[in-house]
């Protein structure tokens, strides 16, 4: 009986989670293989080379964040609200996942400030989202304005949160989501 192979998934999320800790120059084949526990032999029976290896990375992140998110919150059906508290509850969900997770987005965005193709495929990203989330707040809300407003929200905080370091005085940071959560909504 032959040895079980290492599935190709599992190369690409040790893959982000190695481009999370350290940028791309951390996306190593012996450093990931030895993270996997395995011989790098295995690798190759999946990807030409690294840069393969990236390409399927962002092909993969770019998917999970759009596409099937997209997928997963329509078909639950409803109106543009309920759709929205979906999205905004699988988002949530992710935060911290190797593949839609907050930092998996963020490695990717500092990834894009030095690779003019990675900022090209992040841009179609987040117009994808953005194009979205429009779709959902034009649904209930008839002002334009409004509607970029809410969208460039919804997008600054599942990314800047994150980032944000401050106290929300007498609230908790949940708390606070919460009330983003239910502005956007109104």
């Amino acid at each position: 009986m032959g040895a079980i192979r290492t599935p190709r998934g599992k190369w690409i999320e040790e893959g982000l989670r190695a481009l999370v800790a350290g940028g791309p120059e951390a996306v190593r084949i012996e450093a990931l293989a030895q993270a996997l526990n395995v011989s790098k032999g295995g690798f190759y029976g999946y990807f030409r080379n690294r840069d393969a290896l990236l390409t399927e990375m962002l092909d993969t992140w770019e998917y999970e964040v759009t596409e099937s998110v997209i997928e997963q919150v329509e078909s639950g059906g409803g109106s543009a609200r309920a759709r929205l508290e979906r999205l905004f509850a699988i988002a949530a969900a992710a935060a911290d996942g190797p593949v839609r997770g907050t930092t998996a987005d963020i490695a990717i965005r500092d990834w894009a400030r030095r690779d003019a193709a990675v900022a090209e495929r992040l841009r179609r990203v987040d117009n994808r989202r953005v194009d979205y989330l429009r779709s959902l707040f034009s649904s209930f809300c008839p002002d334009e304005d409004e509607v970029e407003v809410r969208c460039l929200i919804a997008v600054s905080v599942r990314i800047g949160n994150h980032l944000n370091a401050a106290d929300n005085g007498k609230r908790s940071r949940a708390e606070v989501m919460e009330l983003i959560r239910q502005r956007l909504l109104e």
